[in-house]
């Protein structure tokens, strides 16, 4: 064993606390000297270098990565209604006798959707039947009367004016009965049943929620700044995450007041026809901004491992070099690259699951 050499005045340590340098622990060296010895060690080892080597060159296609200036996109929520929709309520009260529908259900105009038992008003009907009736044939007398002398015509003139009064009550019970069947306002379906058979209907209170098929629009309220940009007529994209659609929807309205709480504005935008969505589906809104310096690479370039997102850097002599990036938002077929790559750099756009860090590569044209 070699020791150490003493400077003057200095006493030799004891001889426990001469260990070897390769007996100390690595910790004692530091972390950054043992990634150092660890990443040297591995690139000096002639079986790693020679695994590399023996790699076969693959074929890949590669995009070179530039920076764009791209819009800021501001996003907003929303939720897929149908343009025409209308929750159905009495107008009188009585006990519910049937709803001779059920959920989903199409419908057509007219058809009846509930029935309500209203005894009083056909009582009120019946009874002002009956005065027309009595009213009518006192009218006919008096007229006839007139005509021979025995009567007058203040008596004719106020028979009348009864008549049309009690026409007037009559019409009045009968619109108040018809308001006992409760019918369909346009074609549609069921959405929802808010009662049922048995149940007293009280006025205002809604028993039925009908909705249009086929036609649909998003509603959502857009942050101030982001709205004041837009006009009716605009097109946004827009994602339905539940039915995995991507579209672009065109505004119909757009409110001239914000909200002053939420400091928000309301719009609605139009569903292209055909669409394959369903009421209450959740819906984002991506708005447009100042546009800002964006890099972006294509979706397919970027692959995942775990939580870790990476992609596959050409090298100068054209090597699959692993990196490890940060994503932003999507936008179509590209994706935002926050951080890990740098304007000019290649990158492999479709690498396979067998491609390797230093794997050799044939660039195709």
């Amino acid at each position: 064993m070699i020791l150490p050499l003493l400077q003057p005045g200095l006493s030799a340590p004891p001889l426990s606390a001469r260990r070897p340098l390769a007996l100390r622990p690595l910790a004692a060296l530091g972390i950054p000297m043992v990634l150092a010895v660890l990443l040297a060690g591995c690139g000096r080892d002639p079986a790693h270098a020679q695994a590399k080597a023996d790699l076969p060159a693959a074929k890949v296609a590669v995009t070179t990565v530039r920076t764009e200036n791209l819009p800021v996109i501001t996003e907003a929520t929303g939720t897929v209604r149908p343009v025409q929709r209308a929750r159905l309520a009495s107008k009188v009260m009585g006990t519910i006798e049937e709803i001779p529908v059920v959920l989903g259900q199409r419908i057509t105009r007219d058809e009846v959707l509930a029935r309500i038992s209203v005894g009083e008003i056909s009582a009120r009907v019946a009874g002002a039947r009956s005065e027309l009736r009595a009213v009518v044939r006192d009218l006919e007398r008096e007229r006839t009367l007139l005509s021979k002398g025995a009567s007058t015509s203040d008596t004719v003139k106020s028979l009348e004016d009864r008549q049309a009064s009690a026409e007037a009550a009559l019409k009045e019970a009968e619109v108040m009965l018809g308001y006992a069947i409760i019918r369909a306002p346009f074609d549609g379906v069921v959405a929802r049943k808010l009662a049922d058979a048995g149940d007293l209907a009280s006025p205002g209170a809604p028993l039925i929620e009908i909705e249009e098929l086929g036609s649909f629009e998003i509603e959502a309220s857009l942050p101030d700044s982001a709205a004041a940009r837009l006009k009716a007529g605009a097109s946004l994209e827009v994602e339905i995450p539940v039915a995995g659609l991507r579209l672009e929807a065109a505004i119909t309205e757009i409110s001239p007041a914000a909200d002053p709480q939420a400091r928000t504005v309301p719009i609605k935008l139009a569903v292209p026809a055909g669409t394959a969505v369903r009421s209450g589906q959740f819906a984002r809104i991506h708005v447009p901004g100042t546009p800002l310096p964006t890099r972006l690479v294509p979706r397919s370039a970027v692959s995942t491992f775990g939580q870790m997102e990476r992609v596959f850097a050409v090298t100068a002599d054209n090597r699959a070099r692993l990196r490890l990036v940060k994503t932003g938002r999507q936008r179509g077929d590209r994706v935002e690259i926050l951080s890990g790559l740098e304007d000019g750099e290649r990158i492999v756009n479709a690498p396979s699951p067998s491609l390797r860090d230093g794997q050799p590569l044939e660039i195709l044209p």
